[in-house]
């Protein structure tokens, strides 16, 4: 079974960069047509697409995060990060990193999720 866990800081400060990382064990996120995508709910809003990267490396952003926004991997230790620069308090929200089997346009291609981490930007 897949399992993905986000880890970062909890609090950072405005204009610092958000900086998480998705550890994903039982499953190889190199493995063929496999979409690893970052996902942030902010609080009494919905879920909100960040990006993401493919199993062959490629990557992809949501147009509204592409400046500032940049994800990774590291294949030697199965994780993906994100990387969130010049951060607002309006980028407070509960962080998933989540799969998706083929391509992942709509949320109920995710078939595995992180918990989730809460992120405050505040000064």
């Amino acid at each position: 079974q897949v399992q993905l866990q986000e880890s970062g800081p909890g609090l950072v400060k405005p204009s610092q960069t958000l900086s998480l990382t998705c550890t994903v064990s039982g499953g190889s996120i190199t493995t063929n047509y496999y979409y690893w995508s970052w996902i942030r709910q902010p609080p009494g809003k919905g879920l909100e697409w960040m990006g993401g990267i493919a199993y062959s490396g490629s990557t992809y952003y949501s147009p509204s995060l592409k400046s500032r926004t940049s994800i990774s991997r590291d294949t030697s230790k199965n994780q993906f990060t994100l990387q969130l620069s010049s951060v607002t308090p309006e980028d407070t929200a509960v962080y998933y990193c989540a799969r998706a089997e083929l391509w992942g346009s709509k949320w109920s291609d995710y078939d595995y999720w992180g918990q989730g981490t809460q992120v405050t930007v505040s000064s």
